[in-house]
């Protein structure tokens, strides 16, 4: 499920034609995603270990819990990194 932001973003790149960018942003991008990426990861493997062990112990209502911070904290990475990137991005239309 795409948030608001997203869908917004995504109307907007279909009315503007995009603009090339620089090396430099290119990699910047990049950077941010090899990020971003390590950070959800991080945090994927953390909570695959604090589930386990809730599991163990038979408790289904903190695993819920877990499992509930885990995506908003998930969300509110993504919701950076796009919002980061965008701001990189910008930097071509000034």
């Amino acid at each position: 499920m795409k948030s608001a932001y997203e869908l917004a973003m995504e109307r907007l790149g279909a009315k503007t034609p995009s603009l090339p960018l620089t090396p430099d942003q290119k990699s910047r991008l990049a950077e941010l995603d090899s990020l971003y990426r390590s950070k959800i990861a991080q945090e994927d493997l953390a909570c695959d270990g604090e589930l386990a062990q809730l599991g163990a112990q038979g408790d289904s209502e903190k695993m819920e819990l877990r499992r509930n911070q885990y995506l908003e904290e998930k969300r509110r990475l993504e919701s950076e990194l796009e919002g980061k990137k965008a701001a990189i991005r910008a930097e071509s239309a000034k």
